[in-house]
């Protein structure tokens, strides 16, 4: 799993650095809005709300914005109506990518994402191509400096975590739980003074294709010409950089 480690980190750095603040802002307002439509205003009842105002809070976004996102998903205030879509396809070496969008106009967003897949060494598939590789799951990080294997295990599997996964290469343990379970696991680690470093609901890949520095360039434009997409929440795919790939392109500065 140290492929999707090394891009969740790599996600998660970029959040807070990115310049674009109101192209993130604007991606969470959505989410936001189709949440509280989906499940109601209140983020108590309602854990993908309660997911969205949290990566709000992270992103720094005032509380009048969440506040009115909510209220135009319940229909309390008028806005443009989303509606969720998936797109499929293949990246460089036949990397499988998997996309999530939240779009009023399917056909522009559609026809948009596949010329970034083309433009960028991919292409777009049929629905379904792809989705077959990756388990839906809840998926957290926290930094190995702050808490020791066992103790963290102790409190993560008695939370209902699936499993745990303790690579030594990378920086962080994996927690892996299903994704209903997810607030409840991240809280229990929270709760035990351990803080986390990255907690979301994701499609982890069930194998990886690893990348030559070449393909491994080719596949982060990819990746970033998608994820910039306005319509584009997120962007999940099956490839490895290895490290001295990855340090020799600079891909994660």
């Amino acid at each position: 799993m140290a492929g999707h480690s090394k891009w969740a980190q790599i996600k998660h750095k970029k959040a807070h650095t990115d310049a674009k603040k109101g192209k993130l802002f604007s991606k969470i307002v959505k989410e936001i809005s189709v949440a509280a439509r989906i499940g109601g205003g209140d983020p108590d009842g309602n854990p993908r709300l309660r997911a969205a105002i949290d990566k709000a809070k992270e992103a720094n976004m005032p509380q009048e914005n969440i506040k009115r996102a909510i209220m135009k998903g319940t229909g309390e205030l008028p806005g443009a109506s989303y509606e969720e879509a998936v797109y499929e396809g293949y990246g460089p070496n036949g990397v499988a990518v998997y996309i999530t969008a939240l779009t009023d106009n399917k056909n522009r967003t559609v026809s948009e994402i596949r010329h970034i897949m083309s433009k960028n060494g991919g292409n777009l598939g049929e629905a379904g191509c792809v989705a077959w590789m990756f388990d839906k799951k809840g998926y957290i990080l926290v930094n190995k400096k702050n808490v020791d294997e066992d103790s963290l295990m102790a409190v993560a599997l008695e939370a209902g975590a699936l499993d745990m996964k303790n690579d030594p290469l990378e920086e962080n343990y994996e927690i892996i739980t299903a994704p209903e379970d997810i607030d409840a696991v991240k809280t229990a680690i929270e709760n035990a003074k351990i803080p986390v470093e990255f907690a979301e609901v994701t499609m982890l890949p069930k194998s990886y294709v690893t990348l030559d520095e070449k393909a491994a360039e080719q596949m982060t434009r990819l990746m970033d010409a998608l994820e910039d997409h306005d319509d584009v929440q997120n962007v999940y795919a099956n490839f490895n950089i290895p490290d001295e790939v990855m340090a020799k392109e600079e891909i994660s500065s």
